[in-house]
């Protein structure tokens, strides 16, 4: 069989309609685990799965809070967290929340808007890739650490490598591409990454 095509630039109308997809179909995979333990660690993590979602959380509203503040040289002081007595269907909710906030941010942010990240100074394109990157590998975590089988799916996968990982090998799958060079998998002929960032920058 031929693999997928890796990449697959996108234009920047696309990138709410793919976080939105993103979000549901992350926070789906990630309910049907609800019922289980979330204090053990997520996979490949020093997080238990629900402080990964406090991290979810985090980032979505960050990246957010740094289109709408366009910081060129630090962080936002603006830090999300969610609820530490809520239940994990509640705490979903509130990453929906989170990915609603970024992606209504992309959708009304110009293409000449550029905001500081330590992975490079970035768009309104570049942030919703990070916030899908960070929905589908921690989804990939969680799901993992649950038992449940899960991988991000191809559409979403070669949208953020095409955005973030320029370098990314080819002749593989766009999910099994990202989860390697997001260090969560081997590759045949390549081992698992122990350490990595993508390249925010615009391109």
């Amino acid at each position: 069989m031929t693999p997928t095509p890796t990449t697959v630039p996108v234009a920047a109308a696309q990138w709410t309609d793919l976080l939105t997809a993103a979000a549901d179909t992350c926070l789906a995979a990630l309910l049907d685990g609800a019922g289980q333990d979330w204090s053990r660690p997520a996979h490949g993590l020093d997080w238990s799965c629900r402080r990964t979602l406090d991290h979810l959380a985090l980032g979505l509203t960050g990246y957010t809070g740094l289109l709408v503040a366009r910081p060129d040289d630090r962080y936002i002081t603006l830090f999300a967290s969610l609820d530490p007595q809520a239940g994990i269907p509640d705490c979903l909710d509130g990453l929906r929340i989170a990915t609603s906030l970024l992606a209504s941010t992309v959708g009304v942010t110009t293409a000449d808007v550029r905001a500081w990240h330590p992975w490079g100074h970035s768009d309104a394109g570049g942030f919703a890739a990070m916030g899908i990157t960070e929905l589908a590998v921690h989804t990939y975590d969680i799901t993992r650490a649950l038992g449940l089988p899960w991988t991000p799916p191809d559409s979403l996968s070669a949208a953020v490598l095409a955005r973030l990982f320029p370098t990314a090998p080819s002749g593989h799958s766009p999910s099994d591409t990202l989860l390697w060079c997001t260090g969560r998998i081997p590759l045949p002929g390549l081992s698992r990454r122990t350490d990595w960032q993508w390249d925010g920058t615009v391109r």
